[in-house]
């Protein structure tokens, strides 16, 4: 031991005791999913804290020099069997609570460990226990006993980041609750026998808490619930708070607070229902509360177990390439879209082949670089989730997520990453040209811009049970509670055609008649991509702007042959629209002034997460003629190139180098310059965001096209790789061939919106569709395709 007592003297200065701001990754690898659990354990740098698996700690002792690391080793405990079947199916035991972690919600695995630490100095992997140290000196023993102690002691970074439970029934007072205006209008309501006042609907009865009238709720995705109507009254009188009859009890009720858009806590709620004549100690609850509802929406047979594929008993697999992801609370969405994404040769050559040559250059701290965890086999699922989402005011959260949008958020930075050397995300880049033709004078102009995604809209007039849905729908008005859940039946074939007829442009300024008029617009594939991703839009928007999603069925096809819808630029004899700009608005004598604005409907808009100055030029461009009208513009313009710019009014003063209330950050400037783009472009994006720096970033990424003297190190497309020899479309580079694909994976998603609910991913290997349900992966035996909401095909060599 005298040995190893003078080996641990010459390194004691190079031992440290965790300070309260040190971040120590104890739970993981730095570099790979190594964990204590894993083969080898966890090796813990004594000085840096970093965690590193057996088989890169070598490689960083190398590199660094650091001798000293604490080695700790977790071995699972055996336990009894809980009667689950570990096959993919829901716990038999049924939540009754909106949580997760919480006894009596949904169950989150707890496992137990045994635990073994000590020091090992390398190179030669000298190990050092806790009852060797008591024979060192005293100086040594301290100061190596107070490190371990510390590194065990102290949060690690994936618990910091991880959430352990979640409990969706936590409600907030309402700020309504203390001084809610209640109306004396003498209304008693009965304790029983209520009916909507508006439609005579007996279930899902709300009463307003203001005025005691008795309406009926929301209508739900699916059809079924209300009419709206107590809604509707709120959006008539204002008045905030509702109680859902049939909820109350002693002990409380479902309160809903309109203003507030959420389920509340009203303190004084007794009070509240005697003025109306309810004894809410005499109440007994004959309703489903709205969470005993959002458990059984989560649990639905017709989509959770289907797309999960429960019933069946599905056989594990393990190796190269089937490996899972643990879920962090909710992170299914990002371990869905990544399973896919590193079954692309383009990710796999770029962040799994040149791992050694990663890992060699990766710096000090290897957690907050892109590309160490971006690699496959070291993708730590905390580390990388954090990462990625830093900034992020979404995806920095531990809630639900759209996968699409993390998906386009992920390319965009691998675009950021990778401005210099090979671009993964070329995969899935290509270009769409949009025709537009004038109807008075059939001149026509073409614009392209670069996408990544198609997004595929489902047309439901196209339903082919529409027999079955109109039943369904009668007997469920009837209040038949018996009435099958009948999804619509929609044709792929009925979707693209949705995708490639032409739009009609009702108010298009034609430059040729120097006039509005009416046109057509047409888009078309300017060039095909080697990997293509089709989203099929199912969520959407009610006649109420309630998000709501589509339950149907499409019957996607193993194959897929797009070169119909090859773009085939100006034709010949045709004209083009001239390039004349429309005149101003006003003349030049008439003072400009800044417009007034509804303030509510701009709030309102802003609330539905779309940018404030498309707010602005919503309810500008509509008069103030009401959130309606407003949402009516929002939608309709959400693919302008300019959504999100300024609202700028013509003959306004805004230069190219301000925006309408500041002049822009010179830092900001010098920031985006400094990413290789030239003043000029990093003015436009600044321009179109705002002077927001974040925004402007992830905006001159997504609009390559926009740029138009953009000098990028992509340049065009080779000869070779361009489908018969056809000129490279201007612009950003985009690989072309032909418009055949191969379907080889798909995500589906489970709940009513992106918000809430769980995605899985199916992922075909060696002719095998393979489920990837977080940490499960197995044989799939039947895969849902009807049912996903991303697709991903390759291209099919001809």
């Amino acid at each position: 031991m005298a040995d190893v007592g003078e080996l641990l003297m010459s390194v004691l200065s190079t031992i440290r005791v965790p300070k309260p701001g040190d971040r120590v990754h104890k739970d993981e690898c730095a570099l790979s999913f190594s964990s204590p659990e894993s083969e080898g354990g966890l090796y813990v740098c004594m000085n840096s804290f970093l965690g590193l698996g057996s088989q890169y700690v070598d490689r960083h002792h190398a590199r660094t020099g650091q001798k000293a690391y604490l080695h700790i080793t977790r071995t699972r405990k055996a336990k009894e069997d809980d009667g689950n079947s570990g096959s993919g199916h829901p716990p038999k035991k049924k939540p009754t609570r909106l949580a997760i972690g919480i006894e009596g919600g949904f169950d989150v695995e707890q496992e137990q460990y045994e635990e073994d630490v000590k020091v090992v100095i390398l190179p030669d992997r000298q190990e050092v226990t806790s009852e060797d140290l008591a024979t060192m000196p005293d100086v040594v023993r301290e100061r190596v006993s107070l490190s371990m102690a510390g590194i065990m002691a102290a949060d690690s970074v994936s618990h910091t980041l991880q959430v352990q439970q979640w409990d969706g029934e936590v409600r907030q007072e309402s700020k309504h609750a203390a001084d809610l205006k209640q109306l004396d209008n003498g209304v008693k309501i009965p304790p029983s026998g209520w009916r909507c006042e508006v439609c005579d609907l007996q279930e899902n009865i709300w009463m307003n808490l203001t005025d005691g009238k008795v309406l009926c709720g929301r209508r739900y995705f699916d059809g079924s619930g209300g009419n709206n109507h107590a809604l509707l009254h709120y959006q008539e009188t204002g008045y905030p708070l509702a109680v859902k009859l049939g909820t109350i009890t002693p002990d409380g009720a479902d309160v809903y607070s309109y203003d507030e858009d959420d389920m509340v806590l009203d303190s004084k709620l007794p009070e509240h229902l005697a003025h109306f004549g309810i004894d809410m100690m005499t109440m007994e609850k004959t309703e489903r509360t709205m969470t005993e509802l959002e458990i059984a929406v989560n649990q639905r047979v017709g989509e959770w177990e289907v797309i999960q594929e429960s019933g069946t008993t599905l056989r594990p697999l393990f190796g190269p390439g089937l490996t899972g992801m643990k879920n962090l609370g909710n992170s299914c969405y990002l371990n869905s879209v990544m399973q896919v994404l590193f079954t692309i040769p383009d990710f796999q050559s770029k962040y799994v082949s040149n791992i050694d040559k990663i890992i060699d250059e990766a710096p000090s701290d290897p957690t907050q670089d892109f590309k160490t965890q971006g690699d496959q086999i070291g993708i730590a699922p905390q580390m990388f989730k954090a990462l990625v989402g830093r900034g992020h005011p979404e995806f920095s959260t531990n809630r639900q997520q759209d996968a699409q949008e993390f998906l386009l958020h992920f390319i965009n930075m691998v675009e950021r990453n990778c401005r210099s050397g090979s671009n993964p995300s070329e995969a899935f880049r290509f270009l769409v040209e949009e025709r537009i033709v004038c109807q008075q004078t059939q001149k026509a102009k073409y614009t392209q811009r670069v996408d990544y995604i198609v997004q595929l809209p489902v047309p439901m007039d196209q339903a082919t049970n529409t027999e079955e849905l109109q039943e369904a729908e009668r007997r469920r008005e009837e209040g038949d509670s018996s009435a099958p859940t009948v999804r619509a039946q929609i044709p792929f074939t009925a979707c693209m055609a949705a995708l490639s007829e032409p739009e009609i442009l009702t108010d298009f300024w034609s430059s040729a008649v120097q006039a509005k008029t009416t046109a057509t617009k047409t888009t078309r594939f300017a060039s095909f991509p080697d990997h293509l991703v089709i989203q099929i839009k199912k969520f959407t928007f009610g006649l109420d702007w309630v998000p709501k999603k589509l339950d149907v069925s499409i019957d996607v096809p193993d194959t897929l042959d797009l070169s119909g819808l090859r773009a085939t630029g100006q034709q010949p004899g045709e004209e083009l629209l001239p390039e004349v700009a429309p005149p101003p608005l006003m003349t030049p004598d008439v003072e400009v002034k800044a417009p007034v604005l509804d303030d509510s409907t701009v709030s309102q808009l802003c609330e539905m997460g779309f940018p404030l100055e498309a707010c602005r030029k919503a309810v500008y461009y509509t008069g103030n003629t009401g959130i309606d009208a407003a949402m009516n513009w929002t939608m309709s313009h959400m693919d302008d190139p300019d959504f999100s710019a300024p609202l700028v009014l013509p003959g306004c003063s805004s230069g190219p180098g301000t925006t309408p209330t500041e002049s822009l950050s010179e830092e900001h400037l010098a920031t985006i310059v400094s990413m290789g783009f030239s003043r000029d472009q990093a003015t436009k994006a600044l321009r179109a965001t705002s002077n927001v720096l974040d925004r402007a970033v992830d905006w001159i990424f997504s609009h390559l096209d926009d740029l138009e003297s953009m000098d990028v190190s992509e340049g065009g497309r080779s000869a070779a790789e361009s489908e018969g020899g056809r000129d490279p479309p201007p612009g950003p580079r985009v690989r072309d061939g032909p418009g055949k694909y191969e379907l080889f994976a798909f995500i589906s998603h489970m709940g009513t919106s992106t918000m809430c609910g769980h995605y899985v991913a199916h992922i075909k290997k060696d002719q095998q569709w393979v489920i990837f349900n977080d940490q499960k992966v197995c044989a799939s035996e039947k895969p849902p395709k009807d049912l996903g909401y991303l697709y991903f095909y390759r291209r099919v060599a001809e």
